[in-house]
């Protein structure tokens, strides 16, 4: 098969890492690893090709639609073919990451998978399990309904949102996360567009906390059983699209020791390994941080952590390989930003007059790590304005045919 790479680099004697996602999430992968020497082949499909432009990723592989267990096969037969026994598996979605769980067993006959098992994945998951967790380890979570029928609607409190409990199919429901509801007509509406998209009993209802990225935060670790070994926390400061964000377009590490203890807590419940982050959000009316969202894999900023002196990607393959991991935790006062999808997302604040060009300017002050420039790495960083773009008109177009409500998104890559 052809290698897709931007500069052909040398091959070494260390173990390597096949990536399954060629989005930002894998351009990330393959530089952290890369930087180290660490051979990366990405297997991706033909749309999301991102990671595939990296000077660091040796080769790029289809990624076949289908059924899980066909899935697993072809993983299977790569390692026979290519000798890939022992290397990393690295997963870059929601999806992917599902899949190396629930086949976790099979795929440890040749890999390293660097994802739990099923039985531990599946509460970070399926937000009906996570949030389940939260109440018996006594964590904050936004008040939750499991609507089984439009006569259970009854109850809800405006505003409020419809989400998915889980990423069981691509649709415009699972795609745009969240669906914001202000009066019962517009509930029964978004609700039973929802059911004809996925099951009823993935529909959640839940109150909408108020607030925008100032009020999110997030806990990032990498953990072995249940004990974070490297960590960091951060505010969400900016997304995009604004109001319910696909991905997050400008983050800063800070102290934030109110969502330390409860992660802490969840982690070690269920024995947790692998890259997790955990997502909240700050009540100002009762001054608490509500939990969101468990990602059991890794998220679109992590890039930060590299910068702020935690590379996580880099940490879990050296864990994998069984090498000494030291404990740490990142410093604060580090900025990421995506400025594809960061300078819309500000413009759209200054309008609200919730930031100030001044603000925004001050963004961009060291020590600042950027999601796709790197000087060592420098096509996909050129590439990224011009694959937004298309991104963006694609999804107008296709939203113009469907007669769907228009929405620009980023490169698929949440977090």
């Amino acid at each position: 098969m052809q290698c897709i790479a931007s500069m052909s680099l040398p091959m070494t004697e260390t173990t390597g890492a096949l990536v399954l996602g060629g989005n930002l999430n894998g351009l990330t992968i393959a530089r952290s690893l890369g930087r180290h020497d660490v051979p990366v082949w990405v297997a991706t499909s033909p749309s999301i090709k991102l990671a595939s432009y990296s000077r660091y990723t040796h080769r790029t592989l289809p990624w076949p639609d289908g059924e899980c267990e066909a899935q697993v096969d072809y993983l299977l037969e790569l390692a026979a073919r290519h000798n890939l026994d022992g290397w990393v598996l690295f997963p870059t979605s929601d999806e992917t990451a599902a899949l190396l769980a629930k086949f976790h067993v099979p795929l440890s006959s040749r890999y390293r998978v660097s994802t739990p098992t099923w039985d531990i994945l599946q509460w970070a998951y399926d937000k009906r399990l996570t949030y389940r967790l939260a109440e018996q380890e006594k964590v904050d979570y936004p008040v939750t309904m499991y609507p089984a029928s439009e006569a259970d609607l009854g109850a809800c409190t405006f505003p409020a949102i419809l989400k998915p409990a889980a990423h069981v199919a691509v649709n415009r429901f699972t795609a745009d996360k969240a669906w914001p509801v202000t009066n019962r007509e517009e509930l029964l509406a978004r609700y039973r567009q929802a059911r004809e998209l996925i099951p009823s009993d993935l529909i959640l209802l839940q109150e909408l906390i108020p607030g925008g990225g100032e009020s999110q935060f997030s806990y990032a670790s990498l953990c072995r059983d249940g004990q974070p070994i490297a960590s960091l926390t951060a505010r969400r400061t900016r997304q995009y699209p604004v109001d319910f964000g696909y991905s997050s377009s400008f983050v800063e590490t800070l102290e934030v020791p109110e969502i330390v203890a409860p992660s802490r807590r969840l982690l070690a419940a269920i024995r947790y390994t692998g890259l997790v982050e955990i997502e909240y959000k700050f009540e100002a009316r009762n001054g608490r941080y509500k939990l969101l969202d468990i990602n059991p894999r890794l998220w679109t900023w992590s890039p930060l952590g590299a910068r702020a002196g935690t590379d996580f990607p880099y940490l879990l393959w050296r864990m994998m390989m069984n090498k000494d991991v030291a404990e740490q935790t990142g410093r604060n006062g580090v900025r990421w930003m995506r400025v594809s999808t960061d300078f819309p997302a500000a413009v759209h604040e200054m309008l609200r007059g919730r930031l100030s060009l001044g603000a925004y300017l001050r963004s961009f002050r060291s020590p600042i790590q950027f999601a796709l420039m790197a000087a060592d790495d420098t096509l996909p960083g050129l590439l990224d304005l011009p694959l937004f773009a298309y991104k963006n008109l694609y999804n107008r177009y296709k939203g113009l045919l469907e007669g769907l409500p228009l929405k620009a998104e980023g490169l698929k890559s949440k977090g």
